[in-house]
């Protein structure tokens, strides 16, 4: 069977996401002191982020170009190989080691992680319904207008849904409140700072796809 490039790109579009969402929540463990504070606040930020820039330009172009169905069925996909990963994870724990120095730091890098992917799919599964929601929501609106206001306002409001959930079920054993606090607000800001940031990005994307590769979006009345 031949594909045609609408159907190339998705797949390209699907393994990148799915890629980048487990990656992400893998290394989510490790947090960067950024030194400051805010009202008594601690910030720190997770390394989870290095991969956001690279999902918020995916979720938008799968948005865009392929509808909400689509955009739902990617969602249900990522939910599905995190959950996935976290199986595969739980089982490679439970094989009894020979004797190995590495045993202890196998099981805290890979036993830890698994609490880190639980909280992830509950909040990402979240999230990312409530994006496609107010993404399509602001199109059927707006239709083709304002790329950045779809784009960025449905990512204020689901990753501060992400985040909150996210920080407060990964770090509730180990971290007080306040410093919560501190991961949550400075991760929040770090993704609104990059989601605007990002706005360029989604524009260069959207030109590449549709003037490069011939795909145009899918318009509000085809979606369902």
């Amino acid at each position: 069977m031949k594909l045609d490039a609408r159907q190339k790109l998705f797949a390209v579009l699907v393994a990148l996401f799915v890629t980048s969402l487990i990656v992400g929540d893998l290394i989510g463990g490790k947090l960067y002191d950024v030194g400051l504070e805010i009202g008594g606040l601690p910030l720190g930020i997770s390394v989870g982020m290095i991969p956001f820039p690279i999902v918020f330009l995916l979720t938008d172009l799968i948005n865009e170009f392929y509808g909400k169905k689509a955009a739902r069925f990617v969602t249900l996909l990522g939910f599905a190989m995190a959950w996935f990963t976290i199986t595969v994870l739980q089982l490679a724990v439970m094989v009894p080691w020979p004797e190995s120095a590495f045993q202890a730091s196998y099981d805290t890098i890979f036993a830890s992680s698994q609490k880190i992917l639980f909280a992830s799919t509950i909040a990402y599964l979240t999230a990312q319904l409530i994006d496609i929601a107010i993404f399509h929501f602001i199109k059927r609106k707006l239709g083709e207008r304002l790329l950045w206001l779809r784009a960025t306002g449905s990512t204020v409001v689901s990753q501060l849904v992400d985040t909150v959930v996210i920080g407060f079920i990964v770090w509730s054993s180990t971290k007080t409140i306040p410093e919560i606090l501190g991961i949550v607000l400075t991760s929040y800001i770090a993704k609104v700072v990059v989601a605007i940031g990002a706005t360029p990005l989604i524009y260069a994307g959207h030109a590449l796809v549709e003037r490069g590769l011939g795909i145009v979006p899918v318009l509000p009345d085809k979606e369902e």
